[in-house]
């Protein structure tokens, strides 16, 4: 310390210089963090990889919505201002793809307008980065949407960038709040007006340092950044450092009024208070370091305060030291005294309690907190929109989708089945409606989109007993088909035997009569067989079979078409009043030539029933699955808009479309999709589709991937931390038995913290529970920081302990001394997390109050209480197993 005392001026303006310098020149952290994004999952969680499938065939398109909302049913005159809006919007190009026009079809207007008529849908498909959509939302908000209609813009894209905003909104609030607060605090602490800058000069050069270098080292070494790094940043940077402040400097205090020279004074403050400091950084530090071990990006936005408490220790071994030399007993002016010198009468009238009766005490640390964990049910929400002031056009869109669709309309789980090849062909689409149907008997499951149901319905045209259906209607007009021919024939045989009848015997004519004769008899014998396929065709008569008769007798019909031709020219040559009916014969003639058209086309309807059949009959498809499509179907003019809805990347990749009963966000969600998962990966199985990727897109399918990724980094986050806490305590204090009770009247204040959380923003509020992230971030903080003030008391204990007193005596001493430090740093540090309040952002409103309520039950309940009685307990085996 005499060394940094003599160097203090040029280590001042290094630091200072450093800190204004990096600043001009390091990158801007907050854009790195809205670049980063909102969520930044693992490389193998289902969502990141179907993002990553739909990246890669070009088809990672965003979705925004425009929402209209008419008071009436929506008129013709509606209609075209919708459309005209539409194309409007549709005509700007990149990075808009598609627009929908909701009034196309009626098919798509059952989808896209509400029942009531209300409330209507345009879905725009845009392509981009997520700068260039908001800079394309901005635009059609201000340029293209009516001004006489109410309609909102909203979209994922739209409500992430909401989200970003309202963090950095909230973080220019936090920001100020905390200096005034601190400042404020200080002064009412110290009653002095020189004393609260030093805190806020040394924590300003940490945060400015602190922020230069995580910005740094996130452009250098791909260091994790979140919306939470700078606003926990500030938090704990200006909290933690004004209570190391308060430490250093009431230290300071008692060794200037002890009589010590100025210099003396501070080389005795930092090996005493300097040396508790180090402790307590240095848990703290472990704590956040341990964030490091967590996969999930944002968990480990928070190691950045690890880097902030390095750069805290050495400011307070630097710049602290040089004011109070600068300032001497001016640093504390007007004040004679600090009050923070003082004995704490409160902490004083603990001692009695917790000292003298342990037991007692424990009781009543029990009767607090046990009630409370009793209602603790881990109420989880992954509802992000609940993160954003709900007047926001985005939340209101998406209300009103909620609202007029239905919840689970508004953001569908997405269903990826990728592979290598197409698989987009007529023997394999059957098998989706098969994954289709096991998806809808999912609990939670409303309805389900895809190729072979593209409103959410399965195409009934589609399915074999339709199909089957029309082949025996078919096979009946045939019949039918073949009776008309029948009596068509019969007519003509009459007509030739009367024609036959009327021309004399004896003449030139007479030898046609017989031909005549003798076609009506063919005709006759050819009718009959006619009869005969008809009735095998009633009787199950195989169509080919029968198209091969219908072929045969059609060849002779032509014959005696022909034959009848002749004989027509032959009555017609000789001359006489006979030739006459030559006309008549020739009508005759016509009518067979009809009879073998018909004939010939009910054999051709025949063949392809035939062919259809025999197709069928080889198709694996409609054994598994009930449903057939004819070759050609897919690849047809009126099929190709759903084809291109349903697919993407030349065909090698399949969507489908699930649509949720419950809210998207909701909990309940979560669990739907766990079991979508698990149906769609049993589906599959003896499938075309088995070996293709498969991949669940949507929000719902990431908050599934939070819940899981959250839980696991939580546990084993949770554990290291410890772990590394009790280690480092174990070495310090040299007891194994202290650490113990230190880590585990933090675990009993966070969960005690954290029940008071959800009674107010569940019990109370209505929120569906507290935000995905608030439990992790509230432990770490909480136990990192709550550690602190166990370290001051029990490191003030150890100090009196080593002087020579009792155990009893030496917590007395310790909780007078040490009671008004560490209420007065509980209080500062909770008023900084209290200026996280106004920030509008939920899980920061969250985090902010179980820090709070767990730094104030530990400051004024478990730690006055609880720990003086656990350490009187143990008497001189509290040093187990080092020294007794």
């Amino acid at each position: 310390m005499k060394t940094i005392l003599k160097f203090r001026w040029p280590i001042f303006i290094v630091l200072l210089g450093l800190a204004i310098g990096l600043l001009f020149v390091a990158p801007d952290l907050a854009k790195q963090a809205e670049d980063a994004g909102s969520f930044q999952l693992a490389d193998d969680a289902d969502s990141q990889k179907a993002a990553d499938i739909l990246e890669k065939a070009g088809a990672s398109e965003d979705t925004l919505s425009l929402v209209y909302d008419f008071d009436n049913a929506v008129t013709d005159e509606d209609k075209k201002a919708v459309q005209a809006t539409a194309k409007e919007i549709s005509d700007l190009g990149k990075p808009v793809t598609d627009v929908m026009d909701p009034f196309e079809s009626e098919e798509i207007e059952d989808q896209l307008v509400s029942e009531d008529k209300k409330t209507v849908l345009v879905p725009i498909t845009v392509d981009g980065s997520e700068e260039e959509i908001i800079d394309l939302s901005d635009k059609i908000r201000s340029e293209m949407l009516p001004k006489d209609t109410t309609v909102y813009l909203t979209g994922e894209a739209i409500i992430n960038n909401d989200v970003n905003d309202s963090a950095q909104e909230g973080l220019k609030k936090t920001e100020v709040i905390t200096v005034v607060l601190i400042f404020a605090l200080l002064l009412i602490v110290f009653r002095s007006i020189v004393t609260p800058i030093v805190p806020l000069i040394a924590v300003g050069i940490t945060y400015l340092l602190s922020q230069s270098l995580v910005a740094f080292f996130v452009d250098w070494f791909g260091f994790p950044v979140s919306n939470y790094t700078q606003i926990f940043l500030v938090a704990i940077l200006f909290g933690l450092g004004t209570d190391y402040c308060i430490l250093l400097l009431s230290r300071y205090k008692e060794e200037l009024i002890e009589g010590h020279e100025i210099q003396e004074a501070i080389v005795n403050t930092y090996k005493t208070a300097g040396r508790t400091l180090i402790i307590s950084s240095l848990a703290v530090f472990i704590g956040f370091a341990a964030i490091g071990f967590a996969d999930f990006p944002i968990f480990k936005s928070a190691v950045a305060v690890a880097v902030g408490i390095a750069v805290l220790i050495l400011v307070l071994f630097t710049v602290v030291p040089l004011f109070m030399m600068l300032l001497k007993d001016k640093l504390f002016w007007p004040a004679k005294q600090a009050t923070t010198h003082n004995d704490s009468k409160l902490w004083i009238r603990f001692s009695k309690l917790s000292v003298s009766r342990p037991l007692l005490s424990m009781a009543i640390v029990a009767v607090i907190t046990v009630p409370l964990l009793l209602t603790y049910d881990n109420d989880l929400s992954f509802n992000t929109v609940d993160e954003i002031d709900q007047s926001k056009e985005s939340v209101k869109g998406l209300n009103l989708i909620s609202e007029g669709f239905g919840k689970g309309d508004s953001l569908p789980v997405q269903v990826i089945l990728k592979d290598k090849n197409s698989i987009v062909d007529e023997k394999d689409v059957p098998y989706l409606e098969t994954i289709s149907r096991n998806l809808e008997k999912v609990d939670g499951v409303k309805s389900v989109r895809t190729i072979t149901r593209p409103t959410g319905e399965q195409i009934d045209d589609l399915n074999v007993d339709k199909q089957l259906g029309l082949i025996s209607d078919g096979l009946k007009e045939a019949n039918d088909g073949i009776k008309s021919v029948q009596d068509g024939l019969g007519q003509v045989e009459g007509g030739l035997n009367d024609t036959a009848s009327q021309l004399p015997s004896g003449t030139e004519a007479s030898s046609g009569g017989a031909g005549l004769r003798q076609a009506a008899q063919g005709i006759g014998q050819i009718n009959d067989q006619l009869g005969q396929i008809a009735g095998g065709l009633s009787q199950g008569m195989p169509a080919a079979q029968a198209a091969g008769g219908l072929n045969e007798l059609s060849t002779e019909l032509g014959k005696i078409s022909s034959s009848l031709n002749g004989a027509a020219g032959q009555i017609e040559g000789s001359g006489s009043q006979i030739g006459q009916l030559s006309n008549g014969l020739g009508q005759l003639a016509k009518g067979v030539t009809d009879s073998k058209n018909g004939l010939t086309e009910i054999s051709k309807g025949l063949t392809e029933v035939t062919d259809m059949l025999k197709d069928m009959s080889e198709t694996p498809s409609i054994r598994d699955t009930g449903i057939y499509i004819p070759a050609g179907t897919l690849g047809e003019e009126e099929f190709q808009p759903v084809i291109d809805r349903y697919t993407f990347g030349d065909e090698t990749g399949i969507l489908m479309e699930v649509i949720l009963k419950d809210d998207p966000y909701a909990r309940e969600s979560i669990t739907t999709v766990h079991a979508i998962k698990d149906s769609v990966r049993t589906s599959v199985i003896g499938t075309p589709f088995e070996d293709t990727e498969v991949a669940f897109a949507g929000i719902s399918s990431m908050n599934s991937d939070l819940d899981d990724i959250s839980s696991k980094d939580f546990t084993r986050t949770v554990v290291i931390m410890l772990v590394g806490l009790f280690v480092v305590l174990t070495i310090l204090f040299r007891s194994a038995i202290m650490p113990l009770y230190m880590i585990g009247s933090l675990l009993l204040t966070y969960y005690t913290a954290i029940s008071v959380t959800e009674l107010i923003f569940v019990n109370i509020l209505g929120y569906d529970g507290i935000s995905w992230a608030v439990p992790f971030f509230g432990f770490i903080m909480l136990i990192a920081l709550g550690v602190d003030y166990s370290i001051f008391l029990l490191d003030r204990f150890r100090e009196e302990s080593i002087k020579g007193s009792t155990i009893a005596d030496a917590l007395k001493i310790s909780m007078a001394k040490m009671g008004t430090v560490i209420i007065t740093a509980a209080v500062i540090l909770a008023g900084t997390f209290g200026a996280m309040m106004p920030s509008g952002v939920l899980s920061l409103v969250q985090i902010a109050t179980i820090v709070i309520t767990g730094l104030l039950l530990y400051g004024l309940i478990i730690l006055p209480l609880l720990i003086p009685a656990i350490t009187v307990s143990f008497g001189r085996g509290v040093w187990w197993p080092f020294r007794g």
